[in-house]
């Protein structure tokens, strides 16, 4: 894209430039750190350096004695009014969840929770004080490794008589959408494949780039929060709930937010303590998390294990699937920690036409940071243990593993599909992503290079990883979370304003964190209204200016946001409609509206909607009835997930001697229905693709025998950069969406969702005739030596 092109008729297609990148790259921010207010204090946490432990004395004197100290506060001093942050899914009726205190009151849980806060005149004050804080701890046995815990071996929280949070199944013969997976396993050891595999998922931080910050102004009628946070309507709610503040007295801003990744879906300890430390003092507070206190403190990802089985015939046509995970919830439950494993228990049969399958989960408490949503939230794990049995069942019939996916895939021709784990699959097209995946990757090439490497016994071996993916966008509908025990709805809400000189301003649930809403909403808006681009204003993030919305998350935004704000545009001409045509003295039903003007059917008089928006402005021509407003709100509830789908192929170079992995080339191609702005959508798939390599090769968040973060900065906790990466070949093809006007999916998490396993199978792929089945993420240097002198022996 050059800025000189000519301009394209339509803007939904249309590569612009995100209209909010200038103040980003020019650093006109809005941070909530650069928040700044006349008497402002600061807070610094006091955290916990035991997994589990009961406090026994806490002694603060020198602390408050410390310069520029206002107040330190302990679980005793706040244990009657912090109340108990909440969780909003509850996978299983029965499930069980310890009281989540923001501050510890007797006893720490994990390793770094809170202990006792300092309120400060400065940042610098807040942290030296918060050293002087003596805290006697009495240690206790904690429960850490996942295995041992879902066997009670450890209590991570005695008085709940077992670590097992809930147990969740899914049968595809009870629930009447396919067969008797026992049966089909046992058919399959009488004559057929069974393949048993137990995959590890590492737990990750979400490693944002901006850390977490509040600012609470309790000064005034309203208590006015600013918060780096996915969810600004989620934290007021919680923050009336918890604290028992009046709703309409709370007004939460989310300004320019660095990034979240998931890990800003919450509502945190350090929101209730910044609010309560405000109202004490009645004084503004901030408190902005360290890099430290945000790898060990704000939630963690993914970690579980996975044990699958696969029954499929001689000739590798899957047959049944039986899934059981173990779910690491750490020490406490956040928002959606429980319904995490759940979102990946319908995507574990992934593309394929598995006529039998059953999953059970097991969520399961220990003395760790809590976990909850990171970039794609349950449906990496299902797409990674899927992409890794086909590679092992491709192995097991001695065929090449992309025939081994089409033999299974559901076709082109077969949508709509019904799944056996209950899903409706709109629309796909795994063939054409595929093909276009190999000749851009140069499939074949590639794989006669690697068996000329083979034979010639070179020390650096050639891999070349697939994953063909699918994955439910879109946290909706409603009922169906309803019934699966989410407190909240699937719907979002925009509003439109017609302002009198013709501009627009578009009113977003949605909260951005790096998304480019501006950009699109403005390029969807400008179409429908037929104005131009840059006359489109979008407004997010603030409950005083969008009172309603559901957030961002879950790559919802566009297919549900979006949706909401072109129905209001709907809502606007609509409304305009009869305003026109009683200003042009013609029928409502000879109206035609085009390229942002009304005009009378068969007659050169018309007039534009900014004309108008200036008319009903003034209201000097309009009778009694008309309404003096073309402004229009739009709340849409989705009809069901979207799913969008794609090839990714990654040729790794692993060398034999040192377990080193080099990846060589990269391609995927995404069909994520149609696009509104190209340049989003790759910057999407870039972003996710770098995050998944970093689950493969780089990431994981380690914890030693007492339950201490030891990878608790960027030098131990390795995140990939750019010389980690290969240049990307990104590419799409279009498969609309048959639930939205706009025929669009998500694209927010599906880069992360297929990388992952594609780079693993790469990895293996190249050193299997080596005896090697398996590598544990992430395939460091070393694990992938060691397996290779396993393979080696057996």
């Amino acid at each position: 894209m050059t800025t000189t092109q000519e301009r394209p008729a339509a803007e939904v297609g249309n590569p612009r430039r995100r209209k909010e990148d200038a103040r980003l790259i020019t650093g006109r921010t809005r941070w909530t750190d650069n928040v700044v207010l006349p008497g402002m204090l600061h807070l610094a946490m006091v955290r916990s350096p035991f997994a589990h432990a009961r406090i026994t004395g806490i002694d603060t004197e020198a602390a408050k004695a410390s310069s520029g100290v206002v107040a330190v506060l302990t679980g005793a001093d706040l244990a009657e009014e912090q109340g108990g942050l909440p969780f909003a899914w509850t996978a299983t009726p029965e499930q069980k969840a310890p009281a989540h205190p923001s501050i510890a009151v007797d006893t720490v849980n994990f390793a770094a929770e809170i202990v006792a806060v300092v309120v400060a005149r400065s940042a610098a004050e807040a942290n030296d004080a918060a050293d002087l804080v003596d805290v006697d701890y009495e240690e206790l046995p904690a429960a850490l490794e996942l295995k041992a815990a879902a066997a009670d071996e450890v209590l991570a929280h005695p008085d709940l008589g077992t670590n097992v949070s809930a147990r969740f199944n899914f049968d595809s013969a009870e629930a009447g959408t396919g067969g008797d997976v026992d049966a089909a396993i046992a058919a399959a050891r009488d004559g057929g494949i069974v393949i048993e595999r137990e995959y590890r998922q590492q737990r990750l931080i979400p490693a944002f780039m901006e850390p977490r910050s509040i600012v609470a102004d309790p000064t005034g009628e309203q208590l006015t929060v600013w918060s780096s946070t996915q969810v600004p309507h989620f934290v007021k709610i919680f923050i009336a709930l918890v604290l028992g503040i009046p709703e309409h007295k709370i007004r939460v801003i989310a300004p320019d937010v660095g990034g979240g990744f998931g890990g800003k879906l919450q509502f945190t300890p350090e929101e209730v303590l910044t609010v309560i430390a405000a109202r004490r003092t009645g004084k503004p507070c901030k408190y902005s998390e360290t890099r430290s206190e945000s790898l060990q403190a704000a939630h963690h990802g993914r970690d579980q294990w996975q044990k699958l089985t696969l029954a499929a015939d001689r000739d590798g046509t899957v047959r049944g699937l039986k899934v059981e995970l173990l779910a690491n919830m750490g020490a406490y439950l956040g928002l959606v920690s429980a319904g995490i494993p759940i979102l990946g228990a319908f995507m574990y049969n992934g593309i394929y036409k598995f006529p039998a399958y059953r999953l059970t989960c097991t969520n399961v408490f220990t003395n760790k940071t809590w976990t909850d949503a990171y970039r794609g939230a349950g449906r990496p794990e299902a797409t990674f243990a899927v992409e890794r049995l086909m590679d092992e069942l491709a192995a097991e019939v001695g065929i090449d593993p992309l025939e081994i996916r089409e033999r299974n895939w559901i076709k082109h021709e077969e949508f709509p599909f019904a799944t056996v784990s209950g899903m409706h699959y709109d629309s796909g097209n795994y063939e054409a992503a595929t093909a276009k995946a190999k000749d851009l990757f140069g499939y074949d090439d590639l794989r006669a290079e690697q068996q000329k490497r083979r034979e010639s016994g070179d020390p650096v071996q050639l891999g070349i990883g697939i994953s063909t993916y699918t994955e439910m966008c879109g946290l909706a509908p409603s009922r169906w979370l309803g019934s699966m025990g989410y407190v909240a709805g699937g719907w979002e809400h925009a509003s439109i304003r017609m302002l009198p000189t013709g501009k627009v301003e578009v009113i977003t649930g949605t909260s951005p964190h790096g998304q480019g809403h501006e950009t699109a909403w403005s390029q969807i808006v400008a179409d429908r209204l037929g104005v131009p681009f840059e006359d489109v204003e979008v407004l997010h993030g603030d409950t005083q200016v969008s009172a309603r919305g559901l957030d961002t998350y879950g790559s919802r935004s566009l297919a549900i946001g979006g949706m909401a704000v072109l129905a209001a545009a709907d809502k606007v001409i609509e409304k305009a409609k009869p305003i026109a045509a009683q200003l042009l003295e013609a029928n409502a039903d000879d109206l035609e509206y085009s390229s942002g003007r009304f005009g009378v059917r068969g007659t050169a008089a018309g007039m534009s909607l900014a004309e108008l928006a200036f008319a009903v402005f003034q209201g000097h021509k309009l009778d009694g009835g008309a309404e003096r407003s073309l402004d229009a709100d739009a709340t849409l509830e989705p009809d069901d997930f979207s799913f969008p789908h794609g090839t990714h192929l990654c040729a790794a170079e692993v060398d034999t001697e040192t377990g080193a992995v080099t990846i060589r080339s990269y391609v995927s191609v995404d069909d994520v229905g149609n696009v509104i702005n190209p340049v989003i959508v790759e910057g999407q798939v870039h972003g996710g693709v770098a995050q998944g390599i970093g689950q493969a090769l780089f990431e994981e968040a380690v914890h030693d025998e007492s339950g201490t973060l030891v990878t608790g900065s960027f030098d131990s906790y390795l995140v990939a950069a750019a010389p980690d990466l290969p240049s990307f070949v990104t590419a799409r093809t279009e498969t609309p969406a048959t639930t939205n006007q706009l025929g669009v999916k998500g694209v927010g998490e599906a880069g992360t969702i297929a990388s992952t396993p594609a780079v693993v199978n790469a990895v293996v792929d190249a050193v299997r005739h080596l005896g090697v089945s398996d590598v544990e993420m992430p395939c460091t240097p070393y694990r992938v030596w060691k397996a290779l002198q396993e393979g080696a022996k057996s």
